[in-house]
């Protein structure tokens, strides 16, 4: 049992040497600073970003003291536990143990969100692919999945766009997740995603494959200076709509910016202006850029030193209904028995093993 505390302890102080609590302190003074500024709101999207940064510092803040002071507690707990024999004493050490290395290794993931947009907020983009109405239909369920998992992080959501297919389902979602490390979090999630079912569609009962695509990318800050000429965009306006081609209202309020050097095509609609889904496609299209310039710089390097085999497989899960119940992780082989919890945001593991697994992969291609 001492040896279990001592390394929680130096586990922690690896933990602390990484996060640097006192630079995180100097960081919350300048931030209080900052939200204490009479004009503060006269830029509100700037004001959220202080009051956000600044609530996100003081819980991990908060998070890192309290477990030092459980951990210094311990010895404590032990002591008397052992000098007075208490049984019920020991066993409570032993489950405030077991709840320190869970919370411990929670946090440690966080330490290896170290590339260079991994702090930043994140734009994920769920679009169906093949399979019909069933991949729709899975679009949809994804989109759930990631909305109830930010939702029981506390993590602020907002759908951006909506494309709805015909029958049922979404074409394609697009949302942002407004908390730091939201995109090196869920950067682990881009790729192919794969639903195996039995078709609720299908009046045969027959099972059903389909597949939904999701793309991650950091939300752009105004230091990034991602310029786009006039000259390099389309832009086209047209009518909202809702579910089964359903006119949402009767303006041309929904926009589509096409980026002509690329081909890139942002949609948005769910605003109640033009001008503000103006504005919010030029930003997920600006942040999309972003992420295709540190691509591309990537390849570049990765070409000169020779190595251009790819460190991601397109399809990275599997979600099996019929004819078992399973969810799969094609890269870390981390897998679960109960696909309805993950549908419903419990994807934490997932995240977790992903996150190790690109750690790794990344000290491997360095080595």
């Amino acid at each position: 049992m001492d040896a279990e505390i001592a390394d929680l302890s130096q586990t922690l102080a690896s933990i602390e040497n990484v996060l640097e609590p006192e630079k995180m302190r100097e960081r919350i003074t300048d931030l209080e600073a900052h939200a204490a500024a009479p004009d503060l709101w006269d830029d509100v999207e700037q004001a959220q970003q202080v009051t956000s940064q600044l609530s996100y510092l003081q819980a991990e803040l908060r998070k890192l003291t309290e477990l030092r002071q459980r951990i210094e507690d311990l010895p404590v707990m032990v002591e008397l536990g052992r000098d007075e024999g208490d049984a019920d004493a020991m066993a409570e050490v032993d489950r405030e143990i077991d709840d320190l290395r869970r919370v411990i290794s929670d946090l440690e993931i966080r330490t290896l969100l170290s590339g260079e947009y991994d702090e930043r907020e994140a734009v994920v983009t769920i679009r169906s692919g093949a399979g019909g109405v069933d991949a729709a239909d899975f679009a949809e369920m994804l989109l759930r999945m990631y909305l109830r998992w930010a939702e029981r992080h506390g993590y602020k959501t907002e759908v951006l766009d909506t494309s709805y297919a015909e029958e049922a389902g979404l074409k394609s979602a697009t949302f942002e997740v407004k908390a730091p490390f939201a995109y090196g979090t869920l950067s682990v999630e881009a790729g192919t995603h794969r639903l195996v079912r039995i078709s609720p569609f299908d009046n045969q009962g027959r099972r059903q494959t389909s597949f939904a695509a999701v793309e991650v990318i950091p939300l752009i800050e105004t230091t990034d200076h991602i310029d786009i000429p006039e000259t390099d965009i389309r832009i086209d306006v047209f009518r909202s709509s809702g579910p089964g081609g359903q006119s949402v209202n009767t303006t041309d309020s929904a926009v589509r910016i096409t980026h002509l050097p690329t081909g890139l095509v942002v949609s948005m609609q769910n605003e109640k202006s033009q001008i503000q889904n103006r504005a919010a496609a030029m930003r997920v299209l600006q942040s999309r850029l972003l992420l295709l310039r540190r691509e591309e710089e990537q390849a570049q390097k990765k070409e000169l030193a020779g190595d251009v085999k790819a460190s991601w497989g397109d399809q990275m899960r599997s979600y099996v209904v019929h004819p078992y119940q399973m969810v799969k992780d094609l890269r870390t082989e981390h897998e679960v028995g109960n696909p309805q919890a993950v549908f419903d945001g419990q994807i934490d593991d997932f995240l977790e093993a992903g996150i190790r697994w690109r750690k790794q992969q990344e000290q491997a291609e360095s080595q």
